[in-house]
């Protein structure tokens, strides 16, 4: 029975299991890298678009807009710098803000920060871009805030918590929790820092949101005039280690404290950004008191800044799936050195030079698309990867994705890169001499 190409290939390839596996991790490797790079590139910048929401503008004392953005919309760390009430009032009182939410961050639970705010939170501000709190909810294809179990806190000492942290914690509805003031560990340095326990004032925990896809599903969220209090009782307390519980009454101006705004300026109906929006803008970061973030333009920034790196990463993936093209070069020139008395046997059995030839560049082609389709498989796992740990450190909910049309390159490329490494090998494999190579050996 005459001996197919496939058989042959197949025999060829077997003949040296460990060379030819070896050869196809490196490829898969090469392509599960460049994948991998291209997927989270994209799927980043969009989560980070997700995050920041439908707000216009994000105003605090941070140092710069993007700590701002970071610590306030991405829970990076707590802000430093607050904004005292008698401040918030003036600014919504001049400027057109269509929402202006107030927000505090500081507090945690189990290491899950705490937004502190108001109803208004949940009401008109959306981690969708497409949300307009100004149309009607049956009226859009986006929505605010969805919860999977319970309500929306109404009252003071009252707590909303994100998908991510129901799941980590095992917080259900009804459930008692007591804040730490201050963080329990840090990010930067992973030492445990001393907070203490606002033991006096416990919280119950009314609803649980449904995944946004933002940073914010690892948050809890609790009503400002809470947070307010249990600060306020840790300064009377301080004063007085017998003074009695606080109330909203005991309050003072010095008490009401925020770390954010988010704010959305008045625009038309369908409209994303009305035309007062650059003037509003400009008028806002002419107060040196306060810090003034547009959130899509400082994740536009951030990326920029990145980019470079982004590229440098990208060039170094190509690199190695040129090294991997250059090892089936190796690998199979290798081997037609070692078989050449077996390319003179095909010869003799009726193989012409061009059927050897053909022969060599298919193999080579099957490992490429053999490391390819390897690779795609690896970059899927990586992705998983790189996207939990995202998710773990900083909150950050990425969905990679695979566009068809990057994949069909970096599979064609790798291909392509196969097939070119393997004309040298099938170069000299049609140069092999059947009469120098069948002479008898003893």
């Amino acid at each position: 029975m005459a001996m197919t190409d496939w058989t042959i290939i197949r025999r060829s390839m077997s003949s040296r299991t460990f060379s030819t596996i070896t050869t196809i991790l490196t490829v898969a490797i090469a392509v599960g890298l460049m994948l991998t790079l291209l997927a989270m590139r994209d799927s980043g910048r969009k989560a980070f678009d997700r995050g920041t929401g439908n707000m216009h503008a994000l105003i605090s004392a941070d140092s710069s807009p993007l700590v701002s953005v970071l610590n306030c919309i991405f829970y990076a760390d707590p802000p430093a710098r607050p904004i005292s009430w008698p401040k918030y009032q003036q600014l919504i009182n001049t400027y057109p803000f269509e929402y202006a939410i107030p927000t505090q961050q500081g507090d945690s639970y189990q290491g899950l920060p705490v937004l502190a705010t108001t109803p208004e939170f949940f009401a008109r501000f959306s981690p969708d871009p497409e949300f307009d709190p100004a149309v009607p909810q049956e009226q859009q294809d986006s929505s605010a805030w969805v919860l999977k179990e319970g309500r929306f806190f109404e009252t003071s000492f009252e707590v909303v918590v994100g998908s991510r942290a129901a799941t980590e914690r095992t917080i259900s509805v009804g459930d008692q929790i007591r804040l730490f003031h201050g963080v329990e560990t840090s990010r930067k340095s992973n030492i445990v820092s001393e907070p203490h326990i606002h033991e006096e004032y416990p919280y119950t925990v009314v609803g649980i949101l449904e995944p946004t896809g933002s940073a914010h599903d690892r948050a809890i969220f609790t009503d400002l005039t809470s947070s307010w209090i249990i600060h306020a009782h840790d300064r009377r307390t301080n004063a007085d280690s017998n003074a009695s519980m606080t109330t909203e009454a005991d309050l003072t101006d010095a008490d009401k404290l925020i770390t954010g705004i988010y704010a959305r300026i008045i625009s038309r109906q369908g409209r994303d950004a009305s035309s007062v929006l650059p003037q509003v803008l400009s008028q806002l970061r002419s107060d040196p008191t306060v810090t003034v973030a547009q959130p899509s333009e400082e994740i536009a920034s951030l990326f920029s800044i990145v980019s470079n790196i982004d590229e440098i990463l990208i060039a170094m993936a190509a690199a190695v799936m040129v090294s991997s093209g250059i090892a089936i070069m190796l690998a199979l020139y290798n081997s037609m050195e070692q078989r050449r008395r077996q390319i003179a046997v095909l010869r003799v059995l009726g193989c012409n030079r061009l059927r050897i030839f053909g022969l060599v560049l298919t193999e080579s082609a099957i490992i490429g698309i053999a490391g390819g389709l390897a690779g795609w498989l690896i970059a899927f796992v990586g992705t998983a990867a790189v996207a939990a740990v995202l998710k773990d450190r900083i909150g950050l909910v990425v969905q990679p994705t695979f566009e068809p049309q990057i994949v069909y390159t970096v599979l064609v490329s790798s291909l392509a890169l196969a097939s070119l490494a393997g004309l040298i090998p099938a170069i000299a494999a049609y140069q092999t001499s059947v009469a120098k190579n069948l002479k008898p050996t003893d």
